[in-house]
């Protein structure tokens, strides 16, 4: 069952990201999907801030994968404007999922039949016209059933 959570603003999202982002181990994939402009990479950037990564963090649309380095390393992933399933096996995203990495995937749905049994999918929706964002959580796998806890005092 999905865990819910409103964000009014842009730093109301930055915030939730960083508090999940103390939720995260070596070796997590989260993914990310929602609408276009809902507030992904937004997202992205906060938790990898809160990860310990100093340099900017930038949407990887043109480069499909960028890495980081932090506390714990960041593969952050845009799958966009990949058209098949075999062009996203060619990024060897499969071998990110199973490094010490904390893997982010914007538009992770698309690649569901790639995904390990463990991950944690965040769907960003604009239920307005205004700023706010409704974050559903949905923890997937039994590593993440041990931290639904963690998660619900988000």
């Amino acid at each position: 069952m999905p865990i819910e959570r409103s964000a009014a603003t842009a730093e109301d999202t930055r915030k939730l990201a960083g508090a999940l982002a103390a939720t995260l181990e070596a070796g997590d994939v989260v993914i990310l999907t929602g609408e276009l402009g809902a507030g992904k990479t937004t997202f992205v950037q906060a938790a990898a801030g809160e990860l310990g990564v100093t340099a900017p963090v930038t949407s990887p649309t043109f480069t499909l994968v960028r890495e980081y380095e932090g506390r714990l390393p960041v593969f952050h992933i845009d799958v966009y404007r990949l058209e098949r399933l075999q062009e996203v096996i060619d990024l060897g995203i499969e071998e990110m999922f199973g490094s010490d990495a904390v893997t982010f995937v914007e538009w992770g749905d698309a690649v569901e039949a790639l995904l390990p049994d463990d991950y944690l999918e965040i769907e960003l929706t604009r239920p307005g016209d205004d700023e706010e964002r409704l974050v559903r959580i949905t923890p997937h796998g039994s590593s993440w059933t041990a931290r639904r806890e963690r998660l619900e005092a988000l």
